[in-house]
């Protein structure tokens, strides 16, 4: 299992977190597939070949790593385990008591920050963070996720001056899990 490659990767999130329903999105949008990114973020062993994975992609400038609320806080600490690069927590909304503060965890005023996330679709949420990381002073200029729905989350983003690397695309994905490249996947069980 250590050190799959990229198609097999691909076929293991798929197999272990693609469902098929009616689900509604956080864009809104009512979709018939549905990857439950958490399948994939509670397995220690594929959470760490995705970290490795994601690894790749972290723009050399970057000195933080955000993880988002909820999904994007397991990836964020497993790469930072992978980079040694320190990490912040961004919540949705700061809590009313403690602290107070959206972000918790490493301070990023005044450094560039990587936003990470799970899943884009619309890439509201990764919007709505970025442009509040921001305004606690952080520079903000790319985002990863593991997997991007291709639902205009890229071009969301660009509007804003973020470019939105993802490991894999839905068409990725899919194209892996229909080609059968993921070999045994059972030691992910």
């Amino acid at each position: 299992m250590p050190g799959m490659d990229r198609r097999s990767l691909a076929a293991a999130v798929y197999e272990r977190s693609h469902l098929q329903g009616t689900f509604l999105l956080r864009s809104g949008q009512t979709s018939h597939e549905y990857f439950d990114k958490y399948r994939f973020e509670a397995d220690p062993r594929l959470l760490r070949e995705l970290s490795e994975a994601l690894a790749e992609l972290v723009p050399s400038e970057t000195e933080v790593l955000a993880g988002l609320e909820l999904g994007g806080v397991p990836l964020a600490v497993g790469l930072s385990q992978v980079t040694g690069l320190p990490c912040a927590f961004v919540r949705k909304v700061a809590k009313p008591y403690g602290t107070r503060q959206v972000a918790e965890g490493a301070s990023v005023a005044g450094r560039n920050v990587l936003v990470v996330e799970d899943v884009v679709t619309s890439g509201g949420q990764v919007v709505a963070s970025s442009e509040e990381l921001r305004r606690l002073g952080a520079t903000v200029g790319h985002a990863l996720c593991v997997i991007d729905r291709q639902a205009g989350g890229p071009e969301a983003l660009a509007e804003i001056g973020v470019a939105l690397q993802p490991l894999f695309t839905m068409t990725e994905l899919k194209s892996a899990a229909a080609r059968g490249q993921g070999g045994d996947t059972s030691a992910l069980r």
